[in-house]
């Protein structure tokens, strides 16, 4: 007795099971977190050093290299990449995915603690922290306040706002955009320094020691303990004013004496605008393995109960990813009902009985909402991935309750009771619906266990698909038999049915390609042939841009260029990109790690509100501002990046510069690219200190000193060495240094003095001061020195060719010995997923024949099952070449799912002429007959499958760039398989099975083979 059968006499059993599975999918439905992509946790450490005023050069060789070297040592790292900038160095470690991540924190911890004392001594304390991979913010506000200042608004940004969002549930940080944090500047006129003997690093140090609190211990008065502090800080900003600097002689003068004493905001390094004006921004980030969704609804309720505390405030929100990623979600659920019911109505004018027709669509509620329980078990999140999985499958869900209640409705016909028929039926079919749910799981379950990044992002896919299909086969041989026993109506014994024209006409052709059989072989492997040709006729892709509503632009201005000039010109481009209408709001966010730079993030809203796409609107803005001056201006994509970016590797800083500056030049010449430039011809302007070796040495004077002087003299002391000012609340940092006429001043700086064995020297007697250039940025990648080029593809270009292309030009310049051509950015990623997705097929394709010999007990017979797989690949090149669609990650998921579809109608054919030759049927007539029965289910469920592709593909919708040529691909590869897999997989099967007759006898008389005979069966 099989399940089917078991459940038929027994269905309280099963009805019980599946009424639980429903309840704990639906509670665990509303517990799911929707997210934009999975939760992941890859294993990867930054370690970030702090350097006032240390040029990228000096960071790279003593901050960078001794880091890099130790780090190496750690087992199960990967790669190591760093960036050395002004005044900061940043190694990024990235280890193997199954290393622990806190293991690698600690053993990253212990590396970098090594060499600690090697670093120099005015390096802030190393940060070692694990990177958590929550993507960029979900939503960017801006605050305003006319009561407040600069430095006000940020610290209520600080204080208040982001301390209040981080108690929302879902919430994981708060990252403050702009805005100025409050300082007390002591700004030293040199000359006042000079006429009383002082450096602005003893105002500095005095300070320091004097404006101070201080615990001193304990002691007994009287028989009480009192605890003894020592309060030498000054509590208010005149006070501080007033601080005696001691001076030679013993005398001691005014601290406002020696300059001025300000308090106000700090220096303005960074920015933020909205259309022009100056803001305080903030980002929201969720916290890892929460739901976008929540934390966003979250974030916006605790900010309307901030704006009514505090009524001068408004806060303005300018950037909401969470709107896109809800438009998804809901988007993929809308497809998944309306795929569900095209594919119900499928089924109705197939059968024409309505209890059959919901009897199959049963099926598809009893596997999608138990599916949601074991997503959660997972712990997986409802994601673009996951739901894209779960949309994927709305007509396989079907699949197998079509192909039993089909079965189950002819017995029914033939004047089976209906009760005698279900239980006839489902054992008849069973090992065919078995073979198709098992084929599709084992093409999708490879995909869940793929290695590298890309697996952990596709992890969720693989498995959601497979738990479905499994789901869906236990409702096919346990629900669906066991409904259509006691609901389906008996009927008496009903004359066949006569064939349709289109039967008919395929029975002819079928015949004639029996007769036939090499032809027909040849016609379909020249098909197969065509299919694999036409693939090359397709440009390659990685991910189909998507219309979201918004865009990144970036703006650099040549190296010297000053925050103000930055702040201005991003304030004329926001002007001007204004002008177009579609464009709601304008933030900008810039000098964030480079003065130079600036990120735009433009606002279009909703694409149904646009008469416009995002794509044109970007190609007039284009046009808006081609052939600005001194000024690079790139669109980028929702990663941040350029289109296409190519890392050149080299053993020197200069032969990778050079590589890169001679691939730029050649790339310019490609018409596949626009905006090429290179990180190589950046070179800022510096100003070089070079010790007199001779007169330093015999002075006293070190380079060290030379430096912290100038150190001191124009940024200021490290923050650890700043006096602190005690404003009750917070301690604000005092800023020591000359005033901003002197630091702009080349003779100023030659004449600072410098303590010697022989007092106060010039540093223009002991040192030349230079102007030259330096590197703005030095990027390093695996212990090699890595210049970046970047480009943005041309109107009409994809990326897989002009990748290709680019890797092409390797081979015709002239590369500099030792340095090397690496892909980055989405052309590394796309390599990479794509490998990584061809690895999977082929596994894949191995576990269906394993799959198909261990139910067909037959090594041969399942080979023409998997020969059936080539047929849908010409239908779906056809399919995206007729709507303009390029190959891309959607289309390659495409391609995977047709492995699993395309095996069900061989696997439907086959396994019923071999039953029907198994009972003594003649094979030319087992196969007529199995064409013949199986036609209708077979095309039943293709339209089927179909329909509720159908939804998928059409544009228009939230995530539709993405979606549609997946499914058109699969509806295109579907339909043409289908046509084709009727006639050829016949006529295939038919000579394979005389082939292994033929040769089996042959073996035999060869090698002498027992069979079993009657007499051999031991009696019972």
């Amino acid at each position: 007795m099989n399940l089917s059968t078991w459940s038929i006499r027994h269905p309280v059993p099963p009805i019980a099971l599946f009424l639980v599975l429903l309840v704990l999918g639906l509670n665990s439905f509303r517990g799911l977190a929707v997210t934009q992509f999975p939760n992941i946790d890859l294993p990867i450490v930054t370690v970030t050093v702090s350097q006032p005023g240390a040029a990228p050069t000096e960071l790279t060789t003593q901050v960078v290299k001794p880091i890099e070297d130790s780090i190496a040592s750690i087992t199960g790292v990967r790669h190591i990449s760093s960036t050395a900038t002004d005044s900061v160095a940043t190694t990024t470690v990235e280890f193997e995915l199954e290393t622990n991540s806190d293991r690698a924190v600690n053993d990253v911890k212990d590396a970098v603690t090594k060499v600690r004392a090697d670093l120099p001594e005015s390096v802030q304390e190393p940060l070692v922290q694990r990177v958590d991979v929550t993507g960029m913010a979900i939503q960017t506000y801006a605050v305003s306040d006319r009561t407040k200042s600069i430095e006000q608004l940020a610290k209520f940004v600080d204080d208040v706002i982001a301390r209040e969002l981080v108690t929302v549930p879902a919430v994981g940080s708060v990252t403050r955009i702009g805005g100025a944090s409050r300082e007390i500047k002591v700004e030293l006129d040199p000359d006042r320094l000079l006429a009383q003997g002082l450096t602005a690093a003893d105002v500095s140090g005095q300070l320091r020691a004097s404006n101070i609190d201080l615990g001193g211990g304990r002691g007994d008065l009287a028989g009480s303990e009192y605890s003894i502090r020592t309060l030498g800080g000054a509590d208010s900003v005149a006070k501080l004013a007033a601080t005696p600097i001691a001076i030679a002689g013993g005398k001691t003068i005014r601290l406002d004496q020696l300059g001025q004493v300000i308090d106000g905001p700090s220096e303005e390094r960074s920015f933020a605008l909205l259309d022009g004006g100056p803001v305080v921004a903030f980002g929201v980030f969720r916290a890892s393995g929460k739901s976008d969704l929540e934390a966003g609804e979250g974030t916006k309720a605790k900010l309307a109960e901030l704006s009514k505390k505090y009524p001068d405030a408004h806060i303005q929100l300018i950037d909401d990813s969470t709107t896109y990623t809800k438009e998804n979600y809901t988007r993929a659920m809308e497809t998944l009902f309306e795929g569900a019911a095209l594919a119900v109505v499928v089924v109705f004018l197939f059968l024409r009985n309505w209890r059959a027709t919901l009897i199959a669509a049963v099926a598809l509620p009893l596997s999608v909402i138990p599916t949601f329980f074991m997503m959660d078990w997972l712990g997986f999140s409802l994601n673009t991935i996951s739901l894209l999985g779960i949309t994927l499958v709305t007509g396989i869900l079907v699949d197998d309750a079509i192909v039993e209640i089909e079965n189950i409705v002819r017995h029914i016909n033939m004047g089976v009771p209906a009760y005698q028929a279900s239980e006839e039926a489902a054992s008849e079919i069973g090992t065919t619906v078995i073979a198709i749910s098992f084929s599709i799981v084992a093409v999708f379950a490879p995909v869940g266990f793929m290695g590298g990044i890309s697996g952990q992002y596709f992890k969720q896919f693989g498995l959601t698909v497979s738990v479905a299909v499994l789901l869906s086969l236990t409702v096919a041989r346990v629900i669906t038999p066991m409904l259509a026993a006691y609901f389906l109506r008996s009927v008496p014994h009903r004359e066949p049915e006569k064939d349709g024209i289109l039967l008919r006409g395929l029975m002819r052709v079928l015949r004639w390609t029996l007769r036939h059989r090499l032809i027909t072989l040849i016609l379909g492997f020249a098909i197969f042939a065509a299919s694999i040709y036409s693939a090359t006729l397709l440009p390659t892709e990685f991910v189909p841009k998507s219309d979201i509503g918004r865009s990144q632009l970036t703006i650099e201005l040549p190296p010297g260029a000053t925050i103000e000039d930055t702040e201005a010109t991003a304030r004329a481009i926001s002007a001007r990109i204004q002008q177009s209408p579609e464009v709601e709001s304008v933030f900008v966010e810039g000098g964030t790690g480079d003065v130079t730079k600036a990120r735009l993030a433009l606002n279009y809203g909703e694409k149904e509100t646009r008469e416009r796409t995002q794509f044109e609107i970007e190609a007039a803005i284009k046009a808006e501002l081609a052939g600005t001056p001194d000024l690079r201006i790139n669109f980028q994509n929702e990663g941040g990046q350029n289109d296409l970016n190519i890392s050149v590797l080299g053993d020197t800083e200069e032969a990778a510069a050079l590589a890169a500056v001679r691939l730029s030049e050649a790339m310019s010449r490609l018409s596949s690219l626009e905006g090429v430039n290179s990180s190589a011809s950046l070179r800022r302007p510096e100003i070089q200190v070079i010790p007199r070796e001779d007169v330093a040495a015999q002075l006293g004077v070190t380079a060290s000193a030379l430096a912290t002087t100038l150190r001191i003299a124009t940024i200021g002391d490290v923050d650890s060495n700043l006096a602190k000012f005690n404003a009750g609340d917070e301690l604000v940092p005092i800023v020591v240094r000359l005033n901003a006429a002197s630091r702009d001043d080349l003779l100023r700086v030659q004449n600072l003095r410098v303590p010697s064995n022989a007092g106060q020297v010039p540093l223009g007697a002991v040192a030349d001061v230079r102007l030259s250039s330096g590197a703005t940025e030095i990027s390093r990648y695996d212990r090699r020195f890595r210049t970046t080029v970047s480009a943005n593809l041309a109107p009409g270009a994809v990326l897989g060719p002009a990748s290709a292309e680019v890797t092409a030009l390797q081979g015709k310049i002239d590369m500099p010995p030792g340095t090397e051509i690496q892909a980055a950015g989405d052309a590394e990623i796309m390599g990479e997923v794509f490998g990584a997705f061809g690895s999977a097929m082929g596994a894949g394709l191995m576990l269906v024949y394993v799959v198909l010999v261990l139910l067909f007990h037959s090594f041969v017979t399942p080979i023409t099952i998997l020969l059936s797989l080539p047929l849908a690949i010409g239908g779906a090149i056809l399919a995206l070449f007729a709507t303009g669609y390029a190959i891309s990650l959607a289309v390659v998921i495409g391609f995977l799912m047709l492995m699993g579809i395309v095996t069900k109608n061989a696997i439907m054919l086959v396994e019923f002429a071999l039953t029907a030759m198994d009972q003594g049927v003649p094979k030319r007539e087992a196969i007529l007959d199995a064409v013949h029965k199986r036609a209708r289910p077979i095309v039943m469920t293709t339209i089927a499958m179909t329909a509720g592709m159908v939804p998928s593909a059409l544009p228009g919708s939230a995530g539709a760039e993405f979606r549609a040529p997946m499914a058109i691909a699969v509806i295109g590869g579907l339909v043409f398989s289908t046509m084709l897999s009727l006639l050829f997989v016949p006529s295939l099967f038919s000579l394979i099975d005389s082939l292994q007759q033929r040769m089996g006898r042959g073996i035999g008389r060869l090698i002498g083979i027992n069979k079993p005979t009657h007499g051999d069966v031991p009696a019972e």
